[in-house]
């Protein structure tokens, strides 16, 4: 499978790795000294959906900043293309692994997009937005409790570069298999590929919610206009 950009070069899928500048974080999801009946006991049958996470009130698109706005915005384009890579990898599967044109060509504009739009989309972020925020939320006290205090803001930087691991493994996966002669070892490649695939897209959708739902807000309630400028004209120069 060839994967090229806009300009028609092949894009190599190991040179995201190159983002990836830190170790990952990890979390502890366990609620530490809760008492039973303190909270909702959860069934492993019924796990909670992650869309389910609590939205903060009072503030959305209409009142956001034009920052926020804009990051919507480019939000909206990243899902819609991250439900024709799913769509792409749902026949994939389904065809027996076959690469047909269509499927082809779904994989190269995801993989494009990713490279050429998600990534400098999450720089920016984190170059403007989540420095300022990430001082405002600890000034606040909204971090977790402990010596190394954690933020929304860590969740989304650590998210940031499992995307580009899962995106690197995907790409390198779906490569892998096409050079293979071993039907079965093509398969099983390919199956891998599909898997991490669907994580990539997954996790892509849940980003996409956290901060539409949760981080902007948020920033929207904690920013200062001057402080929103500062960020928002120095990424447009």
């Amino acid at each position: 499978m060839k994967i090229v950009d806009k300009s028609g070069k092949r894009v190599d899928g190991k040179a995201s790795n190159k983002a990836i500048k830190k170790q990952l974080k990890e979390t502890d999801p366990i609620i530490r000294n809760a008492e039973k009946g303190d909270i909702e006991e959860l069934s492993p049958m019924d796990p909670p959906s992650g869309f389910d996470e609590e939205r903060v009130i009072g503030v959305d698109y209409e009142n956001f900043h034009e920052s926020l706005k804009e990051f919507c915005d480019e939000h909206k384009e990243a899902h819609a293309v991250c439900e024709r890579f799913e769509a792409a990898l749902n026949d994939f599967k389904k065809g027996g692994y076959y690469i047909t044109t269509e499927i082809n060509d779904a994989f190269n504009e995801f993989f494009v997009a990713f490279d050429e739009e998600v990534m400098p989309h999450n720089r920016k972020e984190e170059k403007g937005l989540f420095i300022i925020l990430q001082e405002k939320l600890l000034a606040s006290g909204e971090h977790s409790v402990g010596d190394e205090k954690h933020t929304p803001v860590d969740l989304m930087e650590d998210e940031h570069i499992k995307m580009i691991q899962l995106a690197s493994l995907t790409f390198n996966m779906l490569g892998l298999a096409m050079r293979l002669k071993d039907e079965v070892d093509i398969a099983m490649t390919f199956d891998l590929a599909y898997h991490k695939g669907m994580e990539l897209v997954e996790m892509l959708k849940l980003h996409i919610f956290r901060e539409d739902n949760t981080i902007f807000p948020l920033a929207q309630k904690l920013l200062t206009e001057e402080e929103f400028e500062k960020f928002y004209n120095g990424q447009h120069h």
